[in-house]
């Protein structure tokens, strides 16, 4: 049973592991491109170990903390007087007949815990997909200290170069670089959601090839979390990937199974760009069917924001028709009591003051301008002053003898209960039922407080319990409302991991919408996210943090990188603007198929003097270039004998593109590049270049 070894082939990638003789642990043999296990194992530890064992630089997948890891254990357990030190041995493996899914068993025949070790890559893909399963055979209870879903074993001779996002509420997904000579770097959330200020997801360079080779992790798990990498003395960084315990251990009784998330592991050999590919297309393969171009919407939020009724609305409506919107969406403020955010959360009835004649009524006269219809919820969250809370305090987390923390003016409801679940399926399913809906935007405005639950016994994991509640709410609305679009929004982009991008349509990723501030945003999530999860709005913002004007084309072409919205107020644009924004929804629709779908190239950066997103069609027939001006419009340097010029990649060099009256080969556009001429009136671009 030992000694075994298996390899599982991506697209254009391999993921080698073996069960060494000694049968205690998995090891990764070769991760990258095909062909890359042949020959030694680019992390084998072959160094001497006179004060070392083998189990302590060994390239170890899933480690116990009996395996003495140099790098840390992924899983630690403890038997009810406290002893530590779970040991596996390996005990059987399914391989499928495709070489893509393997399933690896070990057992601990002291506590009788049993663990198999999950290896999925999905057919199309680069990626592997990790998780295990934990079940306790033994006799007594056992106490899962840590659960980590899986280590990843990359080699970085030279020093490890780490890419990370961080963030915070209208700053999210900033991409940052650090490099890792020796020690440990660590991210995570013990918000209950992914939250703000980290990103679940990683990539890991060797510092002497930035461009070259690049792994990376990322986690499905919609709440608390946390990454670790950890580079030794012999040039290997070890990332541990999985939930963060914030509740305490889990208590797993005699005969119970505990299921870790999923981490998904990537590969590209062509630096971060060629890893944002990969990931795009692997969250392309979770939407399956649902892949289709969004419809252009518009939001009235921002032009309205609480004071919703059913007039001005329809006057909204009525121009974002004219304009070529799709949908329209009534954000917050449509439900009974809701005139600020003190008030409503958790009576979910619309407002008969605000719609006289219906809400049946309003939602049949936006239809008829030949819209569909969307509607803002947060059935998470409840305010103090809602006949909810007045039935129901039990509901919300608390502590007791603990004074509740209201962050929005709003409290959280457990989710965990099975009474909350079915209260929060039952009132969104209600509401899907009742309406003519098309559109869902699920928001959740606050983390988690308090975390405990009155009347409960014993340890209790709410963490997990209300993730896997949300999930399932989700699956059940999906399987029920297939033709309903969700938008997963948490005061922005605070959920946002691999999880929500199989159950979800889109993500919102910022409650910022200034164009400057925006573009970076969207920079970073487009690294780890494909372009149909972006929700980008064009609206009037200033921006928060880089408030320096920019043009409404500027907005347009920002917002079309992923799903084109609006959320500014039409009713006081001018005709000028509103028959240019006319155009410009237009033009989207036309190239709208290559941004959901297209090979994804990203330019430069927001805090470069060049800018931009290049799309190519699978068939590789139409190029999409959107482009931005980051840089100062009030000063020299913008003649237009000075083109910026951009370096398109992934064309055919011997196939000539054409671009209005000009024609390029594909060799120019990559080694010369695309030139784009700025001025102050003239500070973005949508090119379409279509080949020959």
């Amino acid at each position: 049973m030992t000694g075994r070894r298996w390899t599982l082939r991506g697209a254009h990638t391999e993921y080698t592991v073996t069960v060494p003789a000694h049968g205690r642990w998995l090891e990764l043999v070769a991760w990258g491109p095909h062909g890359v296990s042949d020959g030694p194992s680019p992390v084998a530890y072959d160094g001497p170990v006179p004060f070392l064992t083998a189990g302590d630089a060994a390239p170890i997948e899933y480690a116990t903390d009996a395996d003495r890891p140099f790098l840390g254990a992924d899983l630690v357990v403890e038997t009810p007087d406290g002893g530590r030190r779970v040991g596996l041995r390996h005990t059987g493996s399914r391989l499928d007949a495709d070489q893509r899914e393997l399933a690896v068993d070990f057992a601990d025949p002291v506590t009788g815990l049993r663990a198999t070790v999950h290896y999925r890559v999905p057919d199309g893909t680069d990626v592997v997909q990790r998780w295990v399963e934990l079940v306790n055979d033994g006799g007594g209870p056992l106490r899962v200290v840590r659960a980590g879903s899986g280590g990843f074993c990359v080699p970085t001779p030279h020093g490890a170069l780490l890419s990370h996002q961080w963030g915070q509420w209208a700053q999210e997904f900033q991409l940052a670089h650090v490099e890792l000579g020796h020690g440990a770097f660590r991210i995570g959330s013990s918000q209950g959601v992914p939250g703000h200020l980290h990103v679940p997801w990683l990539a890991v360079r060797d510092t002497a090839e930035p461009d070259g080779s690049v792994w990376g992790m990322a986690l499905a798990w919609t709440g608390s979390w946390e990454i670790t990498a950890e580079r030794d003395t012999g040039g290997l960084t070890r990332v541990r990937v999985g939930r963060q315990l914030v509740d305490g251990p889990l208590e797993l009784a005699p005969g119970e199974r505990l299921t870790v998330p999923v981490v998904t592991g990537a590969y590209s050999a062509d630096g971060l760009d060629g890893l944002a590919r990969v990931w795009h297309a692997h969250q392309r393969r979770l939407a399956a069917d649902r892949l289709t171009p969004r419809p252009v919407l518009y939001n009235s939020w921002e032009a309205t924001y609480f004071a919703v009724e059913a007039e001005s609305q329809l006057a909204l409506a009525r121009i974002a028709a004219e304009l070529g919107v799709e949908t329209f969406v009534v954000d917050d403020g449509w439900f009974v009591g809701r005139t600020d955010d003190t008030a409503g959360l958790g009576d979910w009835t619309p407002d008969p003051a605000k719609f006289p004649a219906g809400f049946d009524a309003f939602i049949a006269d936006v239809r008829a301008l030949g819209l569909n219809f969307g509607l803002w919820v947060e059935p998470e969250c409840v305010n103090p002053t809602s006949n909810l809370y007045a039935q129901h305090p039990e509901w919300v987390y608390s502590v007791h003898g603990r004074p509740l923390t209201p962050v929005r003016n709003q409290y959280l409801l457990d989710l965990g209960r099975p009474e909350v679940a079915e209260f929060v399926h039952s009132t969104v399913d209600g509401l899907l039922r009742r309406y003519d809906i098309d559109y869902l935007k699920w928001d959740f405005n606050r983390p988690r407080t308090e975390p405990g639950r009155p009347g409960g016994e014993g340890p209790l994991d709410l963490d997990g319990a209300h993730v896997a509640n949300l999930h399932r709410i989700y699956d059940r609305l999906r399987r029920d409302h297939p033709g309903v679009l969700i938008e997963a929004c948490a005061g922005g982009g605070a959920r946002t991991d691999l999880a929500m991008a199989a159950r979800s349509d889109v993500f919102w990723p910022s409650d910022n919408t200034g164009p400057l501030d925006r573009l970076a945003i969207q920079y970073g999530f487009l690294h780890a996210n494909a372009p149909h999860l972006l929700s980008s709005w064009v609206t009037d913002a200033p921006g928060l943090f880089d408030t320096r004007p920019r043009t409404l084309a500027f907005r347009f072409v920002l917002a079309m990188a992923g799903v084109l919205g609006i959320g500014a107020d039409i009713r006081a644009w001018t005709p000028a603007e509103r028959a240019e924004a006319a155009g410009w929804i237009a033009r989207y629709k036309e190239i709208r198929d290559v941004v959901t779908t297209g090979e994804v190239h990203l330019i430069g950066g927001p805090d470069q003097a060049r800018c931009a997103v290049q799309y190519t069609a699978p068939d590789h027939r139409r190029v999409v270039v959107l482009a931005w001006h980051t840089g100062r419009l009030d000063g020299a340097g913008l003649l237009p004998s000075r083109p910026v010029r951009l370096p398109l990649r992934g064309l055919d060099p011997s196939a000539r593109y054409a671009h209005g009256d000009h024609s390029y080969s594909g060799a120019h556009l990559g080694a010369v590049g695309l030139p784009v001429r700025w001025s102050p009136t003239h500070d973005a671009d949508l090119i379409v270049l279509t080949r020959d």
